[in-house]
């Protein structure tokens, strides 16, 4: 209700003429979004063929970069290693509104089946992988690039500034490697002209082409990695008696933390997740090793949530390991805050996304969902909304759909269009309504 009401107030300070200009600007950002189709999934299917991991997306960059220039924009290169920025100035004086697109492909070896599915291998931490194209940043990189050409087409009618932030590494670095919308803000992006106000959208495959949705606040979880590394003292398989044995214990400490979010976490008042992804120990059946180490994701919706999380899986690990006569080393690595809808400017653009979407029942507000986004660190700095695009064909179940980063993810390109359209008009209808 709170959301509706300050929309409603928004609107009402809104003078006719500036009304019936946005509703001109946006009809015509509906023809060009239409026009760009075959461009955008022509651009996604070269993408999705040709994967880039994180800080390698140099051909992509390539792309993106000889687009952008040759629409005439101000363009940057190697912002953040390899990631673009292009710079729109509008016909008229206004703000700076920035949107954001996300390049890197995932190491996963693909199986969809698609005629432009990705053959490309490499060695990702030691191990033979294919590369993949296993969330849609193949379609956000195309559909940015579709938003700058319709906005490019209008600019004489823009009141100010968009910059097209193509950003490398949302999916994280490699250990001991800064990347991503961190080192990209660290370098300057948001400056130089300033950013008022930042958007983002990310497409979702189990959710049917056509709708939009998002969440004010609190719409997608912190995210923190830690490791654990159990120190034993090893022997002789044969003689488990004369060992510390770091597994066992590593296999009590994995037990020992799933109580913290079903036992000590407040879930009424948020959700949360301790999540073991890896698992290391020993190179032999019969030998017992000296050392264990795992390591795995937290996710939560509060600073506070997030400490007392911390604080668990140390107090756990540490006091299970001391029981067993082992020892635990905790460390743990703050990734992402929490991905955090701007309330004012939700709701100045909610009217927006019901407009490009054909009405508000083709635009749903969500639960909150623990996927994290590094988008998140460009909304510490300037208000942001970060919104869901449908991307499954209609009339499919869900459960059928294969889920982001798996091996079989397919996207439902007739989607691309209404993809363009959103991001070219909350970036028109944002310049609009702050002149």
């Amino acid at each position: 209700m709170k959301i509706l009401l300050i929309a409603a107030a928004l609107l009402l300070t809104a003078t006719p003429s500036t009304l019936a200009q946005s509703a001109a600007l946006n009809a015509r950002i509906a023809q060009l979004a239409q026009a760009e189709e075959a461009k955008v999934i022509a651009w996604r299917r070269d993408f999705h063929q040709h994967p880039e991991l994180g800080n390698e997306e140099t051909r992509t960059a390539g792309i993106v970069a000889a687009h952008l220039k040759s629409l005439g924009l101000e363009v940057q290169t190697g912002v953040g290693r390899t990631g673009v920025v292009g710079i729109l100035r509008g016909g008229k004086p206004g703000p700076v509104v920035a949107l954001r697109a996300d390049m890197d492909a995932l190491p996963v070896t693909e199986t969809s089946g698609l005629p432009f599915a990705s053959t490309v291998k490499t060695t990702y931490l030691g191990q033979p992988v294919g590369v993949m194209h296993a969330c849609g940043h193949d379609a956000h990189t195309a559909m940015l690039m579709g938003a700058a050409e319709v906005l490019t087409k209008v600019k004489k009618d823009l009141p100010g500034t968009v910059k097209f932030i193509f950003q490398p590494a949302e999916e994280g670095s490699l250990p001991g490697v800064e990347g991503g919308a961190k080192l990209m803000i660290k370098e300057g992006v948001l400056a130089n002209p300033k950013v008022d106000a930042v958007f983002g959208l990310h497409i979702n495959a189990q959710t049917e082409v056509g709708r939009l949705s998002y969440r004010p606040g609190g719409e997608m979880a912190s995210s923190d990695r830690f490791t654990i590394k159990v120190l034993g003292k090893g022997a002789h398989g044969a003689r488990p008696w004369s060992s510390v044995d770091p597994v066992v214990t590593a296999a009590q400490i994995i037990m020992g933390l799933q109580t913290i979010v079903s036992r000590q976490v407040n879930l009424t008042d948020d959700a949360a997740v301790v999540t073991v992804g890896t698992l290391k120990a020993g190179v032999r059946y019969n030998v017992i090793p000296a050392d264990v180490e795992m390591s795995g994701t937290i996710r939560a919706f509060s600073p506070q949530a997030q400490e007392q999380i911390w604080a668990a899986i140390r107090r756990t690990a540490t006091g299970i390991a001391e029981s067993a006569g082992a020892k635990a080393e905790v460390s743990i690595e703050p990734y992402v805050p929490v991905t955090f809808n701007d309330l004012p400017l939700t709701a100045r653009m909610v009217p927006t996304l019901q407009a490009v979407a054909g009405g508000a029942a083709n635009v749903q507000q969500v639960k909150v969902n623990t996927w994290a986004e590094d988008f998140s660190l460009y909304q510490e700095k300037v208000p942001g909304m970060f919104v869901f695009l449908g991307g499954m064909t209609k009339g499919q179940d869900p459960a059928t759909a294969a889920d982001h980063h798996t091996a079989g993810f397919r996207l439902d390109e007739s989607g691309f269009t209404l993809g363009v359209k959103t991001l070219a008009t909350l970036a028109a209808d944002y310049l609009t309504m702050k002149k």
